[in-house]
């Protein structure tokens, strides 16, 4: 095989545009042909770039100065922008930040999917792209021996000391001062993960944007002491708090939360609501942690789901039952699956709260419970799938196509596998109508779907 010669050398610098951003918001050029990727460029900017990886196929390169600016370029809202892993787009305008949304959406279902000739909607986008996220997640640790709370720079677990967050709910900022004051005050032992040890690991803080309810869960590696002082500190500070949990995740692990909590002071939950349906929402839940758009992802799903009143639904991956209660109000029957068993307890309580009876929920894998529904006659009219990064298993896939209902309404939170599902179920005989991206995570690169399809017999 002929060697071809790599036009770029390690640690030499060069001039090159930028032609488009990559799938992690990261600018593309060519160097002679040869594809180099520039975190912190964007499209239609002239560039210097210093190598600092090559590979058989590919370069990285650092940016070092702008020759020519994109007209797209802002200066970024956050001082920690360019050295916090949360957000990639804060230098990019929001509406080019759509812009490449929607491209990336198109880029996956043409290149992976092969479905070219497939509807792809602009964008939904939000009018205040700041302070929108219901949710945040703080790792505790040390930084040359002094406490610091705040976030991981990009691909690392080197913590960064951040006192506010700009896409975060704003009463973070309080939440991390007064646990900052506990710990110091109490001298209480932060987590060192490369030695295992220390007690607080991380500060969740869960905010309902409607309700207004408050809820701080200190992630511990082991007994927390002085737990009486922290409840006082945070109620004195938090005059609307709802819930103080400590979780303990006692495993070296990178994942945050452990499986047991137990509530120190206040309620075990709290509530919130999107549209005018509420949910309970425990420690260990999942809920879209961008309220406001999740109100458009779903008018969207119920949308191509297309329901008169007569149909029976499944909802594969349900979770907390969120989709399953929007589906049920417009449907004759819902079936919410799921495998994690405290996720079927909250959606039947939340279906109790709000006084819904036609959705009930089962604890599963997908692809088992709905041939079980299949054999005992339950006939889905509509499937609709919400699965997580990964995509859905192709088992679910063979399944849902076996009971050949007559649409399918897909969300994604992955391009990519998105894109090979749907070729899949084309492949099974339905076809892709529409697809609406939604802008759920403004600033950052994600980007997540609703798709209607349906069966091409139909």
């Amino acid at each position: 095989m002929e060697n071809i010669k790599i036009p770029v050398e390690k640690n030499k610098d060069y001039e090159m545009n930028i032609e488009s951003l990559g799938a992690g918001g990261e600018g593309v050029g060519r160097i002679q042909g040869f594809a180099v990727f520039v975190e912190g460029a964007l499209p239609g900017e002239r560039i210097l770039v210093k190598i600092v990886k090559v590979t058989k196929s590919y370069a990285y390169g650092k940016l070092l100065h702008i020759i020519q600016k994109s007209p797209d370029r802002v200066e970024p809202q956050c001082p920690y922008f360019k050295g916090c892993g949360g957000c990639q787009l804060q230098h990019l305008s929001y509406e080019g930040q759509l812009k490449y949304k929607t491209r990336l959406v198109k880029d996956a279902l043409e290149r992976i999917g092969h479905l070219d000739n497939v509807k792809i909607l602009p964008a939904i986008g939000m009018d205040e792209p700041w302070r929108y996220r219901n949710k945040a997640q703080f790792p505790v640790g040390l930084i040359k021996g002094k406490l610091a709370i705040g976030l991981y720079a990009a691909r690392s677990h080197n913590l960064i000391d951040i006192n506010d967050c700009p896409i975060q709910h704003g009463i973070n900022e309080k939440v991390i001062h007064l646990v900052h004051r506990f710990i110091q005050t109490y001298n209480i032992p932060v987590y060192d993960e490369s030695v295992h040890k220390g007690i607080i690991r991380h500060v969740v803080i869960k905010v309902g944007f409607k309700s207004n309810q408050l809820m701080v869960i200190i992630v511990t590696n082991g007994e927390l002491p002085r737990k009486k002082e922290l409840v006082s500190i945070l109620r004195e500070g938090l005059p609307s708090i709802t819930s103080i949990i400590q979780n303990y995740q006692t495993e070296r692990t990178n994942v945050i939360l452990g499986n047991k909590n137990v509530t120190l002071w206040g309620s075990d939950y709290i509530m919130d609501a999107i549209g005018d349906l509420k949910f309970k929402i425990s420690p260990l839940s999942f809920f879209q942690v961008n309220p406001v758009q999740t109100e458009k992802l779903y008018a969207k799903a119920l949308e191509y789901a297309a329901l008169t009143g007569k149909e029976t639904v499944i909802d594969a991956y349900c979770g907390i039952g969120t989709i399953s209660l929007f589906l049920a109000r417009k449907a004759a029957k819902v079936y919410g699956v799921e495998v994690v068993p405290q996720a079927i307890e909250d959606a039947k309580e939340n279906a109790r709260i709000n006084g819904i009876t036609n959705a009930e929920f089962l604890t599963g894998e997908s692809e088992v419970i709905i041939p079980r529904l299949s054999r005992l006659g339950v006939k889905a009219d509509v499937v609709v799938v919400d699965p997580p990064r990964k995509g859905c298993d192709e088992k679910l896939l063979d399944t849902i196509a076996e009971m050949a209902p007559e649409r399918m309404v897909y969300v994604s939170c992955n391009p990519a596998t998105l894109a090979r599902d749907l070729m899949y179920m084309v492949e099974k005989g339905y076809q892709v109508n529409e697809v609406q991206p939604v802008d759920m995570f403004p600033q950052g690169y994600h980007v997540e779907c609703v798709i209607g399809m349906q069966r091409k017999d139909t």
